[in-house]
């Protein structure tokens, strides 16, 4: 080992090398695991209304708009989306503290 190798803190191999941020990111996203885009599925399969109170959000506030599994299995994301409810993120808080 060369003398720069040692020291208070071993030196880090950089995981990605000099590729773009871009190609790592698109690296990561492939190995996704399958279903792992279950929350634009299920705005889509649902709609953009909060299935408990009723307010309807648009592409300005959607991000207040989350997917609540309904078994509480965060890899149970079944294709028809029968394990998922879109909640608002206070209708999704309030079934948390039940």
């Amino acid at each position: 080992m060369k003398g720069s190798d040692f020291g208070r803190y071993p030196k880090v191999k950089k995981v990605g090398g000099n590729k773009p941020v871009d190609e790592l990111i698109k690296e990561l996203k492939k190995d996704a695991p399958p279903y792992s885009d279950y929350r634009e599925r299920s705005l889509k399969i649902h709609g953009l209304i909060c299935g408990r109170c009723g307010r309807e959000f648009d592409h300005t506030n959607r991000h207040l708009l989350t997917v609540h599994h309904k078994d509480g299995n965060h890899l149970n994301n079944p294709p028809d989306g029968s394990n998922w409810e879109n909640l608002c993120v206070y209708c999704h808080e309030e079934e948390h503290v039940r």
